[in-house]
């Protein structure tokens, strides 16, 4: 691929209209985890308080997923879109003014993350899998490359911007500015003029009904479940190791301020992998996608055996690049080899089984790392994060799973 051609997507009016709007909800979201943390302290200095204001905001997107896929494959998946887009702005700014007229108390913040984060029940499955109504097959590649080179370059940029925010003028106004960001990203998506998919148009089943047909496509396809259930066990080693385990072990060893060099590695990682993938197309997108992301488990294993800056910041810079080509490989798989009528369920089985066991390596890690070191438990995690990218790879449908030939089968609507 030629770098000229890198940017053919952005020729197609429904992805410029929905890269934009992408563009400008991604920078609120990456200033709004700062803001948010900051506001909540402020109102009770509590990291209990914190991880209930978290929490309210997990808990009902994990139930209410499902149903979000139900909705974004029986209507029109842009309306949906605006409509949580708009209700998460309403909700965002609600917690915005309580913080800055000092009239916020965490009963009523709670309830306002728990309506966020019922709309990004709503919005994930239609987000998912809108992008084949935007590019024709072929630039699929490319289209999902460009997200992801947003959402790496303010991975980079985004905290730091809300960290200076929260001090010079408060969490509050930062919060604010999310919430325009929210309300930005609706309008621009004014602009799409996406066709009605076939399904918009017949009669269909009932919820349960379209829930069960969701299950049924999910375990008939043995890649599909398998690298879920994969994931189901990887997230949970990741956020019981890696972020609940991590700092405390780097505070001991390298430090704060050796910490932050990791991690901005590993962002560095992601956005210099998708430079790369701008150029090249990806074959046999799970296997590479899988053994890249066994990559994770080195920044484990060295964290526990070895924690030394230099040496930590490669494997994380390698682990980031392994995230990007992984996550580009996964949505490839899903949008050219899931049938559009059943996309959108689809990636709700995917989101609910890959987040569910998150809270239990969250929890599980503190104890276990009491009982047996947290050295040790960070060095079994990485292992055991390795042996299953591994061990998934040995079947033949992830191993073979290919690319599809570059048709269009719906075709996007130009200017």
């Amino acid at each position: 691929m030629s770098w000229q051609g890198s940017l053919r997507p952005l020729r197609e009016r429904n992805f410029r209209w929905y890269f934009f709007s992408r563009f400008v909800n991604t920078l609120g979201n990456m200033m709004a985890g700062v803001a948010l943390a900051f506001a909540v302290l402020d109102i009770t200095d509590s990291a209990t308080a914190l991880g209930q204001v978290l929490a309210a905001h997990t808990i009902p997107m994990l139930l209410f997923l499902l149903w979000g896929g139900v909705i974004a494959d029986r209507f029109p998946r842009v309306p949906i879109i605006q409509v949580s887009n708009l209700v998460s702005g309403l909700a965002q700014a609600a917690i915005a003014f309580l913080v800055i007229t000092r009239t916020a108390d965490l009963p009523t913040v709670i309830v306002l993350s728990a309506v966020h984060g019922t709309m990004s029940a709503m919005s994930l499955p239609a987000m998912g899998s809108l992008m084949p109504q935007l590019v024709p097959r072929g630039e699929l590649q490319r289209a999902n490359t460009l997200m992801s080179l947003v959402r790496g370059g303010l991975t980079v940029i985004g905290p730091s911007v809300s960290a200076l925010l929260v001090v010079t003028v408060g969490a509050g106004w930062a919060l604010l500015i999310d919430a325009l960001t929210w309300f930005a990203a609706a309008a621009l998506l004014l602009g799409m003029r996406v066709p009605h998919r076939a399904a918009e148009h017949t009669e269909r089943p009932g919820t349960l009904a379209e829930l069960r047909e969701g299950w049924d496509y999910f375990r008939r396809t043995t890649w599909l479940w398998l690298v879920v259930l994969t994931f189901c066990a990887l997230n949970a080693i990741h956020s019981g190791a890696m972020s609940t385990l991590g700092p405390v072990i780097a505070k001991q060893t390298i430090g704060e301020q050796g910490w932050g060099v990791a991690l901005s590695a590993e962002a560095a990682g992601l956005l210099l992998m998708t430079v790369v993938m701008l150029r090249f197309r990806l074959e046999r997108p799970l296997l590479f996608g899988i053994l890249s992301i066994s990559l994770v488990g080195l920044p484990m294993i060295l964290l526990g055996v070895y924690p030394h800056v230099g040496l930590l910041a490669v494997a994380m810079l390698a682990a980031g690049a392994g995230v990007e080509v992984f996550h580009l490989g996964w949505t490839l798989a899903m949008q050219e080899n899931v049938d559009d009528r059943m996309l959108s369920r689809a990636y709700s089985y995917d989101a609910l089984g890959s987040f569910v066991a998150m809270p239990i390596g969250q929890l599980a890690a503190g104890p276990l790392g009491a009982a047996f070191g947290y050295t040790y438990v960070m060095v079994v995690a990485g292992i055991a994060y390795v042996a299953i990218c591994l061990a998934t790879l040995a079947s033949a449908s992830v191993r073979t799973l290919a690319r599809q030939p570059a048709v269009t089968v719906q075709s996007a609507a130009r200017p």
